[in-house]
């Protein structure tokens, strides 16, 4: 009987929507604010320059493997051909944290826009947590949400990157609406103070930034369902991270010029007062906050594909339990592995609003390990592996990957107690131990079950499967 495996449907407008509609997502509408706020308007744009030069040259690092190692799993696969079961292991767990926090963190985001459109909708009061009272509609509503994002992932990749598409266009009107309507009647002064909190409240910015741009390494987990030339993979990836950066950018920008300061510090979603305001009409704020929910819809669509094919990979080479490696038969989705992120994203809204700030921390330093990583992974396999195929070769030898794994090492350094923007004690250091420990529990359960060998046998002939495969379309395409 033959193995399962994914089957390529994906062109060029559903990776670059997966991508793209992925790193936007639901963020620039809630949390623009507190960007703005933190840092002044100038300290929250230089904030995302430096966290866009950061993902750039992470991105330029995937772009190269992704395109040269096109298996599921991107980073799992990267890093074990560097570095080792172990290091793998490591990686990709990390990049699963980002990918579940982004998932819960679109859940809890669905019942705070629902306060802007449906004021006092919430009621049932249930308990307090850090001094947010969480109610049962309110919970509810993420709840429902998380149930039927899950249920459209089930269903399979070419259902969901076609809801993506649509969803990306909504987001797209939207954003464009408020930036040209922000920036044209907007007034500059509004802009003052540029800088706020100076060094620190730009780094308190920069933390939040990874979780963000965190969407593009969504297309190197996806890479055995891209129906595309290997190098046309890298280039969408970095086109998708580019887009990324002036769509923030000018976010912050359009926002920052038609709120003042004491009107972001009362608004609950800035972006869409702000839209309010610069066409003078409720219903432009209202359809502001459409887009939002497009937004929510399209990066937690993104990240259950992101996450659900990291976890897939793990259980393929027996990292973690194989059940959850599983194709669902009609639908050849790892149905298994999107059950387990529904599972866990779905409690997310019970945490209440302030797990938004969490979760955003949290998963960022998961976000950040994950790229160092493979930046290191980069570097290495340039001199382990220096004749291995890559069709999208970077100009500048391993300089590139050294700049981003410094990058990111310097990154994470940010999340550190003593530092300004130090993640918070105890809710988002609880997150990070939690997921670490459940990590060292599966790993150590699998590997008794399955046996180091058995990882390492798996892994060695999948690369070399896609490896040769590789080789094979390469020489078609030059003999034709």
């Amino acid at each position: 009987m033959s193995e399962s495996r994914f089957i390529k449907t994906l062109g060029n407008r559903d990776v670059l929507s997966l991508a793209f509609g992925a790193m936007i997502g639901w963020g620039w509408v809630v949390t623009a604010g507190i960007w703005i706020t933190e840092a002044g308007s100038l300290g929250a744009i230089l904030a995302f320059v430096i966290g866009g030069l950061l993902v750039t040259f992470v991105g330029l690092t995937y772009a190269e493997l992704a395109s040269a190692l096109p298996l599921a799993g991107g980073e799992h696969v990267y890093s074990f051909k560097a570095m080792g079961r172990v290091a793998s292991f490591i990686t990709t767990w990390a990049i699963i944290l980002g990918y579940v926090s982004v998932v819960a963190f679109e859940a809890v985001a669905l019942p705070t826009v629902f306060e802007y459109l449906i004021p006092d909708y919430s009621k049932g009061y249930l308990y307090t947590i850090a001094d947010w009272d969480v109610t049962l509609t309110w919970a509810g509503v993420g709840i429902i949400g998380s149930i039927f994002i899950a249920w459209i992932n089930y269903r399979g990749i070419k259902f969901s990157t076609a809801a993506m598409f649509i969803l990306t266009l909504l987001i797209l009107i939207a954003g464009v609406l408020l930036i040209s309507g922000s920036s044209f009647l907007g007034n500059g002064q509004n802009m003052q103070p540029l800088f706020e909190k100076g060094m620190a409240g730009i780094l308190t910015v920069v933390i939040m930034t990874p979780f963000m741009f965190v969407g593009f390494d969504v297309i190197p987990q996806a890479a055995e369902e891209i129906k595309l030339p290997q190098k046309q993979i890298g280039k969408l990836l970095i086109v998708s991270v580019i887009l990324a950066i002036v769509w923030y950018i000018a976010v912050i920008f359009g926002v920052s010029r038609v709120l003042s300061p004491s009107e972001i510090a009362e608004s609950n979603l800035v972006t869409a007062d702000a839209m309010a305001k610069a066409f003078n009409s409720q219903m432009m704020g209202n359809i502001l906050v459409l887009g939002g929910i497009g937004g929510i819809l399209t990066s937690w669509i993104g990240f259950y594909v992101g996450g659900s094919r990291a976890i897939y990979a793990l259980a393929r080479a027996g990292m973690l339990p194989k059940s959850l490696g599983e194709l669902h038969p009609k639908y050849n989705t790892p149905h298994k592995a999107i059950l387990l992120i529904a599972v866990l994203s779905t409690a997310a809204p019970l945490l209440g609003r302030p797990a938004l700030v969490w979760l955003v921390d949290a998963g960022g330093l998961g976000l950040v390990v994950a790229w160092f990583m493979v930046a290191l992974s980069f570097v290495i396999l340039r001199k382990k592996a220096p004749d291995m195929h890559r069709p999208f070769r970077l100009q500048g030898g391993s300089s590139i990957g050294w700049i981003a794994a410094i990058m990111s090492l310097g990154v994470s350094i940010l999340y550190m107690p003593g530092m300004p923007s130090a993640l918070i004690w105890p809710y988002e250091w609880v997150i990070v131990f939690a997921w670490v420990i459940l990590g060292i529990v599966f790993y150590k359960i699998s590997m008794s079950k399955y046996g180091t060998e058995y990882s390492d046998k798996h892994m060695n002939e999948e690369i070399a499967r896609v490896i040769k495969y590789e080789d094979q379309t390469d020489r078609r395409e030059k003999s034709s």
